[in-house]
């Protein structure tokens, strides 16, 4: 019977942890499916190598992918306005160490994606291996 609990206690724990603590429940932007790897040795994505740079990678996701190097790791955003409706504004655009939002002005972390509304930034899971950067769903 002690070993029935201990079991039932495992099996609660490991269901209760969440992979990476993306929430991504965001009724303005659907899921699509990304997966994007890009080499930090090219031109275009040589920026990321140094700490609060960020760049957007278009045609992916709703309205692109903004990835950003945040010294600790890279975290990667939907680039679309996630407290609008996904045709009602163009792609969010990098400002600094934020992301701004066309349609209502709004500034969002690109270190926690927060920005004080209801819904953060759509966040993906991102892997590096040597120079390349995996971002995925």
């Amino acid at each position: 019977m002690k070993k029935f609990w201990l079991l039932t206690l495992f099996i609660s724990v490991l269901f209760s942890c969440s992979d990476n603590n993306l929430s991504n429940k965001n009724p303005n932007i659907p899921s699509y499916p990304v997966n994007l790897s890009i080499d930090m040795n090219l031109p275009a994505y040589s920026n990321l190598k140094f700490v609060s740079n960020g760049i957007i990678i278009p045609n992916y996701g709703a309205k692109g992918i903004i990835i950003f190097n945040a010294g600790s790791g890279y975290n990667a955003f939907d680039a679309a306005c996630p407290n609008q409706a996904v045709n009602s504004c163009v792609a969010m655009t990098i400002n600094g160490i934020n992301a701004l939002c066309s349609c209502d002005k709004s500034e969002y972390s690109l270190f926690t994606g927060l920005g004080g509304k209801e819904y953060p930034l759509k966040q993906y899971r991102v892997e590096v291996s040597g120079t390349v950067i995996h971002v995925y769903n």
